[in-house]
Formats: structure tokens, sequence, C-alpha cells
């Protein structure tokens, strides 16, 4: 039987659904409807349903959603019941961040190594792991059952480091170099253009100033 196709569109969502359903587990709530969810996370309750749909749905009429169950069920769908192994390439203000930033094991994400052509930053630590010189990259990749590369390095760089990646047998790339990698089919590729973030952020101040005049 084929996989049902679900759409970017609603994988998006599903994150935002786990944090909410999270922080619901958190405060003691043991189940919750549509309606309310919808007034929490400010989509109607039409979308969470038809979001919901497409996994098989989880509620009962009357009922609801259990909480603890349907948070859960939406970890299983994200990939969050199981570990998955990364590694940062790039040991610079961003990448050291990163490294540091220890709730990603809480979500199944083990921070286990980190890489850098500059000699002045290979040998030192980031939360205990030492910077490695890029000659490595490849072995350490092979050897440690790496999932997930992390690219913290300018773009002039990027689609080289992608490229050995690729040929190491990594599964996806976290790319927060300004620009688009070519990769083939079957590696996964989440763009993080934090510039772009603030873009937007600006055309949104600048709207709302133009809507107040």
């Amino acid at each position: 039987m084929e996989e049902k196709e679900i759409s970017q569109a609603v994988v998006q969502r599903l994150p935002r659904y786990f944090r909410y359903l999270d922080e619901l587990r958190n405060n003691g709530v043991e189940r919750i409807s549509s309606q309310e969810l919808s007034e929490l996370m400010k989509v109607t309750a039409s979308q969470i349903r038809q979001d919901l749909n497409n996994f098989g749905g989880f509620g009962q009429q009357g009922y609801g959603y259990n909480v603890d169950f349907l948070y859960h069920e939406i970890g299983k769908i994200l990939g969050l019941d199981k570990k998955h192994h990364f590694i940062i390439i790039g040991a610079g203000n961003l990448g050291r961040a990163l490294g540091n930033y220890i709730k990603f094991e809480r979500r199944g994400f083990i921070f286990s190594g980190i890489f850098d052509q500059d000699e002045k930053l290979v040998g030192s630590f980031v939360r205990g792991l030492p910077v490695r010189p890029m000659e490595e990259l490849e072995r350490f990749v092979r050897e440690n059952d790496i999932d997930i590369a992390v690219l913290t390095i300018p773009k002039a760089g990027a689609a080289e480091v992608a490229e050995r990646l690729v040929g190491s047998g990594i599964k996806a790339i976290w790319n927060f170099a300004h620009v688009d990698l070519n990769v083939p089919d079957g590696i996964q590729v989440e763009n993080v253009h934090l510039s772009d973030s603030l873009m937007r952020l600006s055309y949104n101040i600048n709207h709302y100033s133009q809507e107040k005049t």
C-alpha cells in the first residue's frame, strides 16, 4: 500500500503542535478539543482536524484529544522516537552556539562532533568535544553513524563541503550557509536563511507602521 504524501505545509505545522502539546502536558492538561487548541495556537479548529486526519485523526467525538497520547504520536511522526547523531561544520560563533544548545538532546538529536578548517580553532572544545580538522570529516561520518550535518560556514565553501558529506553517506543537511545546495535526490536539506527572516520582520514592521498612519 502506497504511503500517503503529506504536504509540506502540514509538515511545517507539526513541530508547532508538538511544542504546544508539550506545554499542555507540563501544565497537567490531560485532554483538549480542537477548538481549545485552535484558540491557543491561532489556527482554525478545522485546519487542526484536517492536519491530524492525514495521520489517522487521533481524536474522539465528544472527548477531543488525549494530550499525552497525541504528543507522543506526533513525536513518532516527526521521528523523535529515534536518535539522530549530528555534526557541525564551522566552529565560529553560530556553530558554537548550536553545539552548546543542550535542548537538542531532549528531542533525540545527539551532538557528536564539530569541524573547522581554521588551525586556530582546531583542538579547542565545544561542550566537551574537540574541534576536529576537516581532513577527518569523511572518516568520522562513516565511523560514527552520523545522520545530520549542520553547515555554519561561509557560502563559498558550502557546496564543496556538502558534496563531501553526501559522498560520506550523510542523510540530511541543516544549512545555515547563504547558498542553495544542489544535492542528489534522497538527501534532505533544510535551509535556514537568518537574513531572510529579519527581512520578513522588517517588512511586517514597515507594513504595520503604514497601517497606523
